[in-house]
């Protein structure tokens, strides 16, 4: 008879999922083990992961991929382990910022987002929030540092969200977050005033 119970402890993919959160992404930085090649894996800009043109349905699956994700000095991203790198392609960001979290006021306002694959951030100087124009459109795409260079774009939800905690800093529109002043545009080129 088949088990459908989805709280099986025997599920390998959901013990590592919960290792992995528990521990913390492996030291990906400290391995420098021979490439192997690229594969046919690739990040989509919507944060869906493919493998041979089909979307990877499993959550822990992803997130287990996503804790060996390196993105090197070259600019290209790399599946690491301790004996091979694998070369991956990536459309825009590794990862998704999709839910978001505001305390505090002015200068002591902190951010914290949470991506995709449930990585948890705060937008401090070791993790800032940058602000890119979109290629073509001109549109203002925001992007917080996860961890080495791997960074994630916040959802167009939460852009607006982020816009609604802004203010203006020396003739600068951005927000505040842990003490750090990130800019978005300039004041007078979005009609805002202090």
């Amino acid at each position: 008879m088949m088990n459908t119970d989805q709280s099986d402890t025997s599920n390998p993919l959901k013990g590592l999922a919960e290792a992995r959160k528990a521990k913390g992404p492996p030291p990906v930085e400290l391995w420098n083990p021979p490439f192997c090649g690229d594969i046919d894996m690739r990040i989509a800009a919507d944060g869906t992961w493919f493998y041979m043109k089909s979307p990877i349905g499993r959550k822990p699956l992803v997130q287990l991929f996503s804790s060996v994700l390196r993105h090197d000095d070259d600019g290209k991203f790399y599946l690491v382990t301790p004996v091979e790198k694998c070369g991956i392609r990536v459309d825009d960001a590794p990862f998704i910022a999709v839910r978001m979290a505001v305390s505090g006021l002015g200068k002591d306002q902190v951010i914290r987002f949470e991506t995709n694959v449930d990585d948890e951030v705060t937008v401090d100087a070791s993790h800032p929030l940058r602000f890119a124009l979109e290629p073509g459109t001109g549109g203002m795409k925001p992007y917080v540092l996860v961890r080495g260079r791997l960074e994630a774009l916040v959802s167009r939800a939460l852009f607006y969200d982020i816009a609604a905690a802004g203010t203006v800093q020396d003739d600068w529109f951005g927000v505040w977050s842990s003490g750090q002043f990130y800019p978005m545009q300039r004041a007078a080129e979005i009609g805002v005033t202090s």
